[in-house]
Formats: structure tokens, C-alpha cells, sequence
């Protein structure tokens, strides 16, 4: 002003300045950009080398965890670090062990189970045939002892019935013995269909049983115990034939063989009335039987028989009119 006093500041912008400006905020950012995308990059790899190797370690336990198979030595993982994962594996090491110990638990009580069911299953067929025979001894004895006239028909009668008492005597022990034997089995290649035939030549002697063959000309061999297969078609062909004459119809009994693929699918239909409703879902369960006597090993010897050739049984039934089990089994490979 007047007094030469600053009075006031004039800003004139200088354009040349301001470009130079310009550039250099656009070099920071862009260095700021760059190297922003570096860290970024950085991070990023570092992220996916450190979850590789956690995904690969998880991979490790899990492929670990899907070969785990209940009541078989399972591996325990060996993991020497202690970190995160080394946690887990020390809490799926810890499982194992407890599985272990509890499979042995179970294994033995379901041993120590099935030994005491075995024992008394067989302390009560024994017992069946035992009671008729004392009877029929005590009687005799009786008889004997009062100078009856009649001793000599009454030994004739008590010597059938004795027999037929130890006939069923050697059945049980026979169904038991097949029923402890299906676990070894002798595999050789033979002719299903042949075996078939076989099994039904001893019932056609028979005049009141009718069989009727629907046979394949396909090749039918197969890789199987031979006689365990021989019991499974001769215990089926029973149980239609006495199924049969305990609902008083005709003994008529077709049996088909057909091949699909890999495989030889068997049907057995009868037209002895059918299995009740309420019996269905314990057929193949061992001890159960709808008959007056018997073991009711029969058809879990045959459950047992078929799926020890790697194949499969299976049944329908309808009531009043016949039964027919499916049986498939693999065909031996050339």
C-alpha cells in the first residue's frame, strides 16, 4: 500500500510447474499401483504355497481316514511336526487306537455271543429227538419187565423209532457242520447247470415231484465250491418239496437258468403256497425256522453258500400261490 506495507498476495498460476506436478503425482501412483500389485501377487503365492502343503497334509489324513475298515488293523499317521495339523493327527492317532480297542471289545462279546446261542441251539435240537427215544426205551423197559406178549412188535416199533431219531440226530450235526464249514471253500471250475441236473436226478425218482428245466446254451461254468453248491440246490429243492406237502399241493417245481453279461442268474419257483408276510424278513436269519423241527440253518446255509461265491440270493413270494429265489453268480473268466 501507501505506507508500503504488504497489503495483500497475488498467486498466478504457472502452468509449466503444474504440469510438472502432474507427472510426478501419475509416477507415485503409479509406482504406488505397482507395487501395491506386487504385494498383492506376493501375498497371493505365498497363500497358495502355504495351503498346498495344508491341503496336501489334510489329503494325507483323509485318504488315511477312507482305507479305515472297522474290525482290521488300521496304520496310525506318523507326523513329526507340532503344529495345527500334527493336533489333528494326534486326535485321529488317539481314535484309532480307541476303535481298536473297542473292535477286540465287540469282536470277543459277539464270539463269546454266537458260542453261547450255538451252544444252546444245539443243546435244544439234541434234546428233540433225545425225549422220544428215553420214552420209547423206558416203555420197552416196562414192557419187558411186566412179561408183556407184545415185546417183540414193540421192539420192532421202538427200533424205527430210534432210527428215525438218530436220523435226525446226524441231520442237525450235519447242518451244523455245514453251517461252521461255509467259510472254507474249495473255488474249482465247473458247469453250474450240470451240478443242477445233478441235484435234481435224486428227487425225480419221486413220482410226486414234477421238475421242470429251462436251461441256457450259453456257457455256464463258474468258479465256486462244488459241493457247497450241490447243498444249496439240494436244501432249496427240500425246502419247496416239504413247504409243498405241509400245505398239501401238488410238488411242482421249474427251474430257469439264464445268462446276462458276466453273470448266471438261477430261478427256483414252486407252487407250495407261499411264505407268510410276517415270517419275510427273518428267512435267511440262522436259528429260524417255520417248521415244527428242524435246525432253521437251512437257508442261511444257502445265504451263506451263494455269497461266498460272490454272488447274490434273493426271493419273492406270494401267498397262497409259490415262492421263487433269484440266485445270481459271477461266470468264471476265460
Amino acid at each position: 500500500n501507501s505506507d508500503n506495507e504488504i497489503y495483500a498476495y497475488l498467486n498466478i498460476p504457472y502452468l509449466n510447474s503444474q504440469l510438472e506436478l502432474n507427472q510426478e503425482i501419475s509416477g507415485f501412483l503409479a509406482t504406488l499401483i505397482n507395487l501395491n500389485a506386487f504385494i498383492f501377487l506376493l501375498a497371493g503365492a505365498i497363500a497358495f504355497f502355504l495351503t498346498s502343503r495344508i491341503i496336501q497334509s489334510l489329503q494325507i489324513i483323509g485318504e488315511t481316514m477312507q482305507q479305515m475298515v472297522p474290525g482290521q488293523k488300521n496304520e496310525e499317521i506318523i507326523w513329526s511336526k507340532n503344529d495345527e495339523i500334527g493336533i489333528l493327527v494326534k486326535e485321529y492317532n488317539s481314535m484309532v487306537q480307541k476303535l481298536e480297542a473297542n473292535m477286540q471289545s465287540l469282536a470277543k462279546s459277539e464270539r463269546e455271543g454266537a458260542w453261547r446261542e450255538m451252544a444252546r441251539q444245539v443243546a435244544h435240537e439234541i434234546k428233540n429227538p433225545l425225549t422220544p427215544m428215553k420214552l420209547s426205551l423206558q416203555y420197552l423197559q416196562k414192557a419187558i419187565a411186566n412179561d408183556a406178549g407184545n415185546v417183540k412188535e414193540l421192539s420192532a416199533k421202538m427200533a424205527q423209532t430210534l432210527i428215525e431219531q438218530i436220523d435226525q440226530l446226524a441231520k442237525i450235526a450235519s447242518d451244523f457242520s455245514q453251517f461252521a464249514n461255509i467259510g472254507n471253500a474249495k473255488i474249482e471250475l465247473f458247469d453250474i447247470q450240470e451240478t443242477i441236473e445233478a441235484v435234481v436226478a435224486l428227487f425225480t425218482s419221486e413220482d410226486a415231484i414234477v421238475f421242470s428245466l429251462e436251461k441256457t446254451n450259453k456257457p455256464t461254468t463258474i468258479a465256486a465250491d462244488k459241493i457247497q453248491m450241490n447243498r444249496l440246490f439240494t436244501n432249496l429243492i427240500k425246502n419247496s418239496i416239504e413247504a409243498a406237502e405241509e400245505q398239501q399241493k401238488a410238488i411242482h417245481i421249474l427251474i430257469k437258468t439264464h445268462v446276462e453279461g458276466d453273470q448266471i442268474k438261477i430261478e427256483i419257483n414252486d407252487k407250495s403256497g407261499g411264505i407268510p408276510e410276517r415270517v419275510v424278513p427273518q428267512m435267511f436269519n440262522p436259528n429260524f425256522t417255520t417248521k415244527s423241527s428242524g435246525t432253521g440253518l437251512g437257508l442261511a446255509i444257502c445265504k451263506g453258500i451263494v455269497e461266498k461265491a460272490d454272488g447274490v440270493i434273493t426271493y419273492t413270494t406270494t401267498t397262497g400261490i409259490g415262492t421263487s429265489f433269484f440266485i445270481v453268480l459271477p461266470l468264471a473268466k476265460n
